[in-house]
This record gives C-alpha cells, sequence and structure tokens, in this order.
C-alpha cells in the first residue's frame, strides 16, 4: 500500500521531530518545513494527503499559507490540520476562518494527533459508489465530491462538503453541534463546538444568500436543513 504523504510545516525543531518520527513509525511518509516559504514551494512542487501547518511561522504565516492553500487548485481540498500555541478562541477561529479543517493547541497529545489525521484521510477517501443526492437547487455527487447549486460549481473544502451532506441527507431534522462533530470529524472531539459554527458560516456564504437561507439556526441546539417538499 502506498504510503500517506505528509507535509509538516513547523519552526520548532524538536516538536517537528516528535512530529516526523512517530508518523513515521505509523506508515506515513512525512516531509517538513521550517518557513512558510519553504513550505509554499513544497506545496506547489510535490502533492501530499495531508497538511500539518503552525499558526507561527517565520516569513509567510500558517493564516496566509491556509488561504494560498485553499485558493489553489491543486491544493483546494488537501485536509488542514493546524497546530498552534494560542489557547485563545479568536486564534481557533482565525485558522478554521482561512480553512482548516481541525486544528490541535499545544502541548498535544502524539496519538490524538494521528487520530484526527487518519480520521481526515478516511473521510477524503470515501468514494462509495452512491447515487447523487438532489435537494431543490442543490445537488451533490458522492463520487465526485462535487457540489452544484443550480447549474454552477461550488468549490468546497473536504469538511463544508460532509457538512452540507449530512444537512441535506437529515433535512427537517434538528442536529446538535455535538452530533455534526460526531459525524463530521468523526471522533470524540476535544475542541469546541465552535468549529461546527465557522464551518456553517463558510457553507451558507458559499451557497449564495436565498440558499443559505435554507440552513436554519435552532438557538441553543444546533442547525437543521429546511424540508424541501417534492
Amino acid at each position: 500500500m502506498k504510503k500517506k504523504r505528509v507535509l509538516a510545516v513547523e519552526d520548532e525543531l524538536h516538536i517537528l521531530e516528535l512530529i516526523r518520527y512517530n508518523l513515521e513509525q505509523s506508515g506515513f511518509h512525512v516531509e517538513v518545513a521550517q518557513n512558510g516559504e519553504k513550505a509554499m514551494r513544497m506545496l506547489m512542487e510535490n502533492s501530499y494527503d495531508m497538511l500539518l501547518l503552525d499558526l507561527m511561522l517565520p516569513g509567510i504565516g500558517g493564516m496566509e499559507i491556509c488561504r494560498r492553500v485553499r485558493s489553489e487548485a491543486k491544493t483546494r481540498k488537501m485536509p488542514i490540520i493546524m497546530l498552534t500555541a494560542k489557547g485563545g478562541e479568536a486564534d481557533k477561529i482565525g485558522g478554521l476562518d482561512m480553512g482548516a479543517d481541525d486544528y490541535m493547541t499545544k502541548p498535544f497529545s502524539i496519538n490524538e494527533l494521528k487520530a484526527r489525521i487518519n480520521s481526515l484521510l478516511r473521510r477524503s477517501e470515501d468514494m462509495e459508489m452512491e447515487e447523487i443526492i438532489n435537494m431543490g437547487e442543490i445537488s451533490i455527487d458522492p463520487v465526485s465530491h462535487e457540489v452544484r447549486i443550480g447549474n454552477e460549481i461550488v468549490e468546497m473544502t473536504l469538511k463544508e462538503y460532509e457538512l452540507l451532506k449530512i444537512l441535506v441527507l437529515n433535512q427537517g431534522k434538528v442536529l446538535t453541534r455535538d452530533m455534526i462533530l460526531d459525524k463530521v470529524w468523526g471522533y470524540e472531539y476535544f475542541g469546541d463546538t465552535r468549529t461546527v459554527d465557522v464551518h456553517i458560516r463558510h457553507l451558507r456564504r458559499k451557497m449564495g444568500v436565498e440558499n443559505s437561507k435554507m440552513i436554519e439556526t435552532v438557538r441553543g441546539v444546533g442547525y437543521r436543513m429546511r424540508k424541501v417538499e417534492e
């Protein structure tokens, strides 16, 4: 089986070596960079299955790298886990706003990091043959992971795609934030439920003004996709 390629970007060498050693022991092929400029060159010259990205980097910072990765067709759908020494909510939300799929605050458990990597990779590879899911103007292709709204293809990250899919499949039902974390992130999540709120905000923006109204906020509980009558 071909090894999964991970790019770890971290300016603290001891953390970088800890990540590289443990992931290689678990069967990953790991490449590393200690600054943003090198990381961007590697991302443009090579293909990776996963990006582990420190927030605070010399030169090009983690937020900017994340933004660029999401703007490039080559890397747009690559899973990203943001690593940060900052525990403040604003920093976590900032990373998610730039397109990160997940974040971990240092110091973190290497076993938890591996669990999150494996969860993201499993979901990014989930290309089961399923019928196209249609709801109103929304069309979701589980094979290509392509979303169309009307006649337009809407580019989405892996988590945005999975979030939309789970809402559409459960249209009319209220999903709590914890339920969404479990279904979309796929493990016992150790972060906070603001992760869901940020991804819902991204999803609504990409769906456009009218279609975004279909995602209803159930105050104090979670979210519901309004049922479309046949």
